[in-house]
């Protein structure tokens, strides 16, 4: 079996790259080790660039469409990683997974309809929602025991007949939940009683660590499938986020045929070549590949709780059960979400995201990226550790 080299280091400075080439935009410095947008630092799997470079020895990149061999790898994929069966006639394209979130909340409600998200949730939620003119209304999730549950009372108590979607994030970023089984399906049944339509990103469901087991919420039932639109992608999964190529899944025949109207008047559907060729051959081939990053990415995680438990105990990790993005509560210092974001830039050289984006729930918090070579993960911990032993 191919043994992948995660710990190899590849200088991405130059190449047009948001995580590294944007830091004087984001951070207004240059000298941060980022550890912020959610991309990884590893290479892309042989058999993804192979697969591309073959595609384009043939000197022409015209008009495309997407083959039989393309759902096919889309639909084992799903029966092998997730014992989800998926038929072709549910499968629908967007170019990424918040293009889908957008083109999904204008097919789905009208503007002034209410929309639920479940805060510190993944801020683009709440940016799809405003610019389709349509109201945020937010259903905050509680901690207990470290670790995030869905609201349902309050949740109840927020719906009105204005109220027509719920954003789910699944699994949660950024505290990593991956929502049980009975979690979901008492979501799904408060929307089904209230003719709420259920918006699933599931972007992270590839990205799930041993003991847990990532549920589609449209695999759960027929009735909840037929109230349901779930948003898949191997971009995280495979770093492949630039080549813009992700899974939309819609059960329902007629909400399918209306999802694909506001799809195709934004002459949206058609893709890139290289993303079809990319995620057709990540989805066939990527099996071995993922379980070597899953075990390589807990292992970074098992030393970065290590490290935290042992140099700087007043910050409260949650122990992910998925992704490979870190929440960690900084409340101890007594910081706002400006102060505690600037210290870190200024004093430990490092770009983590600001809690406060993701919500309500958020400020205090930093979500860190682990996605990286262990090496460079070390030296991140160790700036943060002597910026923070100077307090």
């Amino acid at each position: 079996m191919t043994k992948y080299n995660f710990n190899e280091i590849l200088h991405r400075e130059g190449t047009n790259c948001i995580k590294y080439d944007a830091r004087q935009l984001v951070f207004q410095r240059d000298d941060v080790l980022p550890l912020w947008v959610a991309d990884t630092d590893f290479r892309t799997p042989d058999f993804i660039t192979e697969a591309i470079k073959e595609r384009a020895d043939h000197e022409i990149y015209g008009y495309s469409f997407k083959p039989d061999s393309y759902y096919e790898a889309i639909t084992g994929w799903m029966k092998r990683r997730h014992n989800w069966k998926v038929e072709k006639n549910q499968i629908s394209f967007s170019p990424g997974v918040v293009a889908g979130l957008s083109i999904a909340i204008e097919t789905f409600s009208k503007p002034g309809d209410g929309v639920i998200v479940q805060p510190p949730v993944y801020f683009p939620f709440y940016d799809c929602i405003k610019n389709k003119n349509r109201d945020i209304v937010e259903n905050p999730l509680k901690i207990k025991n470290n670790r995030y549950y869905f609201d349902l009372e309050d949740l109840k108590s927020k719906i009105t007949p204005k109220t027509t979607l719920l954003l789910l994030c699944n699994p949660q970023n950024p505290g990593g939940m991956v929502w049980r089984q009975e979690e979901l399906e008492e979501i799904a049944s408060i929307c089904l009683e209230n003719n709420i339509f259920i918006i699933s990103d599931e972007i992270h469901s590839d990205l799930v660590y041993k003991e847990y087991t990532h549920i589609p919420l449209a695999g759960i039932s027929e009735e909840i499938a037929q109230n349901s639109l779930i948003l898949m992608a191997p971009s995280k999964t495979f770093n492949i986020a630039g080549l813009s190529s992700s899974v939309v899944i819609i059960p329902d025949r007629e909400k399918l045929e209306n999802y694909n109207f506001t799809l195709d008047t934004g002459h949206l559907g058609m893709g890139n070549i290289f993303g079809t060729v990319a995620l057709e051959a990540a989805y066939k081939q990527g099996d071995k590949w993922l379980d070597q990053q899953l075990e390589y990415l807990w292992n970074n995680y098992l030393f970065l709780e290590d490290f935290f438990h042992n140099n700087l105990r007043d910050i409260n990790v949650m122990k992910p059960e998925a992704t490979y993005l870190i929440w960690l509560d900084f409340h101890k210092y007594g910081m706002n979400d400006e102060e505690l974001t600037q210290f870190i830039v200024k004093e430990a050289k490092v770009g983590l995201s600001n809690g406060g984006r993701f919500g309500t729930g958020g400020n205090g918090w930093m979500r860190l990226n682990i996605g990286c070579p262990a090496s460079i993960l070390t030296v991140a911990l160790e700036r943060i550790k002597l910026a923070f032993d100077k307090l």
